[in-house]
């Protein structure tokens, strides 16, 4: 990228990041979309789906690994050799699950080999994330943050919905026996081209310059003995807000097929087109909602969601109950309350953390948070509803997840505008600076 041209230079830093970000995700849209058919292919017997839903959850448990890893490497090495090398893993661990032969064929050989690459996915995106937000932050204009910054997310919706579309088509094109019998393994194969795409736009970008310029001169040792004595706060404000996230995000997003196929009986390929219609508007709004906050600020974007949320998701819940109709506006309420969350992720987490403990600490906090209730969030939700028919039970944990975000968000401090260069903590105090 040349630095004479930092329109260019930005727009290139974006889709490069949002490319990692949608192989990521594509794979867990694949994933959610196709849970009745791994069931059969790995999981037979009474407990199938939670057998499945493990193995979802399952990859999220190496992720704060990936983060301890990954994320201090990014703070040492630099932002982009990390991206070049988590995208790659990413991609094959998706694509080869693809090809893993059947329980019918191999016996219990087949779930070990999915939950193994499961994990392997598990441990690369634990650095993909933080690193990809960390890097888009630092490479965008401070006074467009918020809107640059949102199309990350944009990547993660469209990649969900890529995945979710992808199915949807094999699903009209093949029979049910073919969808069964192959036609499910050919959503996860088309990830290895794609993330061989992201991994092309990666290899042409030049380091993030705001950690090239730390990296040129002595600055404070980072690490996680650092993070760990210095900056308890923003890790632990990091994670309160990741709570509330990452419960709304894998209720809302990658458990909704399970849970409406078993609630009132929808289809799988009629949940599979809401779900995408709900995305595809949450997909539109994102920008807008990004560039929102680079005017009013983070803080009160995150709270009007995280209050929205709280006293909607019981009677939305509710109205999903009630017919397919119903089901499809309450989650588009739900999506569009969420989206002030999703779209300010890579311009308020990062900003939490000075240069030099920026991605360790964005990739250590976010994974733990994200591993113990973000990916546990459609297994929880199943096992409740299996044991106590208690089919409210999801709208009651995302209520109680963004509670605790709640508290997070009053030690929460306002960076719209602000700097993050150098090694103290940015802050833009009173917002008027800003402007």
């Amino acid at each position: 990228m040349s630095s004479t041209d930092p329109q260019g230079q930005q727009r290139r830093s974006v889709a490069a990041a949002a490319m990692g970000n949608a192989t990521e995700w594509y794979d867990y849209g694949v994933y959610a979309a196709t849970a009745t058919y791994l069931t059969d292919a790995f999981f037979p017997g009474h407990l199938g789906t939670l057998g499945t839903l493990l193995g979802f959850a399952i990859s999220f448990l190496l992720r704060p690994l990936g983060g301890m890893v990954w994320g201090p490497l990014g703070d040492r090495v630099g932002r982009k050799a990390v991206l070049a090398v988590t995208i790659l893993l990413m991609a094959a661990a998706t694509g080869l699950i693809g090809l893993i032969p059947s329980h019918s064929a191999i016996g219990v050989g087949a779930p070990i080999l999915l939950i193994t690459l499961r994990v392997i996915q598990g441990f690369s995106t634990g650095g993909e994330y933080g690193g990809a937000a960390t890097y888009l932050a630092e490479c965008v204009d401070d006074r467009r943050r918020g809107f640059l910054g949102s199309f990350l997310e944009f990547g993660t919706l469209w990649g969900f919905i890529g995945g979710s579309a992808v199915v949807l088509l094999m699903q009209l094109i093949l029979t049910d026996a073919q969808m069964d019998s192959w036609g499910w393994r050919i959503p996860f194969l088309l990830a290895v081209p794609l993330g061989l795409v992201g991994w092309y736009l990666r290899s042409r970008l030049d380091e993030s310059p705001v950690f090239t310029e730390i990296a040129e001169h002595d600055h404070p040792h980072g690490g996680l003995i650092t993070l760990l004595t210095d900056y308890r706060r923003e890790l632990l404000t990091l994670a309160g807000l990741v709570i509330a996230l990452n419960v709304v995000n894998y209720t809302l997003l990658a458990y909704m097929p399970t849970y409406l196929h078993g609630t009132i009986g929808i289809s799988d390929s009629r949940t599979t087109a809401m779900v995408l219609i709900g995305q595809l508007i949450m997909a539109l709004v994102l920008p807008f909602s990004g560039g929102l906050s680079d005017y009013f600020g983070r803080r009160p974007m995150w709270l009007v969601s995280l209050v929205g949320l709280a006293i909607l998701a019981i009677p939305m819940y509710w109205l999903m109950g009630k017919a397919t109709g119903w089901a499809i506006a309450g989650f588009v309420v739900l999506g569009l309350l969420y989206v002030p969350q999703l779209s300010t992720i890579s311009a308020t987490f990062p900003a939490i953390f000075p240069t030099h403990v920026r991605q360790a600490g964005f990739a250590l906090s976010y994974n733990v948070a994200t591993a113990a209730f973000g990916g546990t969030a459609p297994l929880l939700n199943e096992w409740v509803i299996d044991r106590t028919h208690w089919t409210l039970f999801p709208a009651f944990y995302m209520v109680g997840a963004c509670l605790i975000g709640l508290v997070a968000w009053t030690f929460l401090r306002e960076t719209a505008g602000a700097s993050l260069r150098g090694t103290e903590v940015p802050r833009t105090g009173e917002l008027e600076a800003v402007h």
